[in-house]
């Protein structure tokens, strides 16, 4: 992780509400000067993709108003169908001419045409070996990237990072846990319309996907069952939630969407432990509003026997004066990806 001088903001653009965090950020340290989470209305966001750019920018310029924030720069997460992240491995070649390999590689794999994305990669050092290197292939349907840049940019703003959102989860991590060479993490972020599913080996991300289910699944069976309107179903799940009374069969349909969720989650474990010869999990962690629903991760834990613990993003971040403990343990399952993308600095890679 790279430090540099100037500040940024950390964006995250979720389907159901904005998070922006403002930190400051030194190698050993964090202080979380301000953070704001606002609604979005329902249709402004699709699947990763901005439906609404003026209506998105209206809401983040408010915000950074709001905050009386200096900052200009930004640091924002693309997430859903639009990315696509793939570990594979090519030949060994010289470092400057990975990326003409990539290219050739990339046609093999990705399901966008070649010539519509921007494409980058990581190298997986541990994994590689005399012939072979092993690579995280990240592809970026160039369209949606613009959507997201002009977003920022008609809010006055400047678009200096544009990140993916399970990879500003990893960056969250990695700067309060740090890197265990012995030890394999999972980290999932549950939000409405997906959830980010990260894989964490030898201290490096080797696995990220967004598995479309969240917290909307349980809105979608609530508004067909009980016939609510998608305002009606969240307000019931989250009297489900608080433990509240709720209608008969309210609490069936939770557990029968938890088993859906529980489900895909499983299939990308096994996934997983198939093409990673019998991957074992050391620990698991989660975060997101949709891991607040009755039942479900108790249902995770059991299932796939593994203990799941709630990923505590202020392990080595601080509150800044105008913050307090309460609020921020309030905001913790929302605020990962906003905050991992926070710890970004301007000119980072």
């Amino acid at each position: 992780m790279l430090f540099g001088s100037k500040k940024l903001l950390g964006l995250d653009i979720g389907s159901t509400s904005i998070k922006i965090s403002e930190l400051d950020v030194t190698r050993t340290s964090a202080v979380l000067q301000s953070f704001m989470m606002v609604p979005i209305p329902a249709g402004t966001m699709g699947g990763g993709e901005i439906v609404d750019t003026n209506r998105i920018s209206s809401i983040v310029t408010k915000i950074v108003k709001d905050l009386k924030s200096k900052r200009k720069h930004i640091a924002v997460g693309m997430w859903g169908t639009s990315v696509f992240i793939k570990r594979i491995s090519i030949p060994k070649v010289e470092a400057k001419l990975i990326s003409e390999q990539l290219r050739f590689e990339a046609e093999q794999h990705i399901p966008f045409d070649i010539n519509n994305v921007t494409l980058n990669h990581y190298v997986l050092p541990f994994i590689s070996s005399a012939e072979t290197i092993d690579i995280l292939l990240i592809a970026a349907q160039n369209e949606v990237s613009r959507q997201y840049v002009q977003a920022v940019e008609t809010a006055g703003l400047t678009a200096s990072i544009v990140d993916v959102s399970g990879f500003a989860l990893s960056n969250l991590f990695e700067f309060n846990y740090g890197k265990d060479p012995n030890e394999v993490f999972i980290l999932l972020n549950i939000g409405s319309q997906v959830t980010n599913f990260i894989t964490i080996e030898s201290g490096e991300l080797t696995f990220c996907r967004d598995i479309p289910v969240g917290g909307n699944s349980y809105n979608s069976e609530l508004s067909k069952n009980f016939g609510l309107t998608y305002q009606e179903a969240e307000s019931l799940k989250l009297s489900a939630s608080k433990g509240q009374e709720v209608p008969d069969g309210v609490t069936q349909t939770i557990s029968q969407v938890n088993d859906q969720i529980i489900d895909e989650i499983r299939s990308t474990i096994d996934f997983l432990k198939v093409t990673n010869q019998g991957l074992k999990i050391s620990r698991a962690f989660f975060s997101g509003g949709g891991s607040q629903t009755p039942g479900l991760i108790e249902g995770l834990s059991k299932t796939l026997e593994t203990k799941f613990e709630p990923l505590n993003p202020y392990r080595k971040i601080a509150a800044g004066k105008k913050l307090n403990m309460s609020y921020l343990q309030q905001i913790a399952p929302f605020a990962a990806v906003s905050l991992g993308l926070g710890l970004r600095q301007v000119g980072e890679k």
